[in-house]
């Protein structure tokens, strides 16, 4: 019965060596988060006011990056309760990867705005193959 006890607590302790992954082409992911002041949808896309360290800054989604599956946005509504907005801006190995909008569910909350008909906003939406945030 010792001699299990001890070969038990030997394989315990050797097992998790073997358990390990030591290959160096695995992915590194990490995010960003930061809280969104005011969102205002447009006919080209989403245009994002989000707090970054002490300064107000603006970023454009566009809607095609919502459009499918494995696109390059989500958007996700809160549940009732949570009524502060945020933006996670995910990246995959240094380079951007996702955005996903955290929203308030209903459009007449406060953090959703409007900008008037006519309103000029391409140069929101210029580069539509990165996303670069201040943070």
């Amino acid at each position: 019965m010792k001699k299990l006890i001890i070969v038990l607590i030997l394989l315990a302790l050797i097992t998790p060596v073997f358990a390990q992954s030591n290959s160096e082409n695995q992915d590194r992911m990490y995010y960003i988060n930061v809280p969104v002041e005011r969102i205002f949808p447009t006919s080209t896309g989403y245009i994002i006011q989000y707090r970054s360290s002490t300064i107000l800054s603006t970023v454009g989604i566009p809607n095609e990056w919502f459009s499918d599956s494995a696109g390059s946005a989500e958007i996700i509504r809160l549940p009732t309760g949570a009524d502060w907005p945020t933006m996670s801006v995910f990246y995959r190995n240094g380079e951007f990867s996702h955005v996903r909008l955290y929203v308030h569910r209903v459009k007449s909350h406060w953090t959703w705005g409007s900008i008037p008909q006519g309103t000029d906003v391409s140069r929101f939406f210029t580069d539509r193959d990165s996303f670069k945030i201040n943070y």
